[in-house]
């Protein structure tokens, strides 16, 4: 009898890409005219990816360059987490951060979409994290990863550990 197939579902952001998105971006609000003497400048700031500059337009494009370099390095937009911009003494800020991991509560969903749609056989199992699906056909592996794609859920998702 065949094994089982799997994979898991994730939904993890590749720190190195998003640093030299950061760092693209910063390298653009640097060099850029319109950010010329409005104290505009990206950094990380420990977990957290700091914003600033001394309005809140600029700061709001700040976090739009950040965010089309994110696509450029085929980052979904839906892995970073930003705040509104606020103030602080004379400049504007805002904060953004990665989220990492599936909750507990967006897996029972996922799960919950398959077993109500997805073809019969295939199984789910959340471990932590992350959510490994198995079937003995490949084919129903295929149809249920296109399902996922296609819900469009509020977090980034991936599929790792094919097999």
């Amino acid at each position: 009898m065949a094994a089982d197939s799997s994979f898991d579902v994730v939904s993890k952001v590749d720190r190195q890409e998003v640093d030299n998105a950061l760092n693209q971006a910063a390298k653009e609000v640097g060099q850029r005219f319109d950010f010329k003497g409005v104290d505009a400048k990206i950094a990380w700031s420990g977990e957290f990816i700091e914003m600033e500059a001394n309005s809140e337009e600029r700061v709001k494009a700040v976090l739009d360059v950040f965010q089309t370099k994110l696509l450029r390095r085929g980052i979904s937009l839906k892995a970073l987490d930003a705040g509104e911009p606020r103030v602080s003494g004379k400049l504007w800020k805002i904060t953004a951060s990665t989220k990492q991991g599936i909750k507990q509560e967006d897996a029972k969903k996922i799960s919950k979409l398959i077993r109500d749609e997805g073809p019969k056989g295939v199984k789910t199992q959340i471990q932590g994290d992350e959510l490994r699906i198995s079937s003995k056909k490949r084919d129903d592996l295929q149809a249920v990863q296109k399902m996922i794609k296609e819900a469009d859920y509020d977090f980034a998702v991936q599929f790792v550990n094919y097999r």
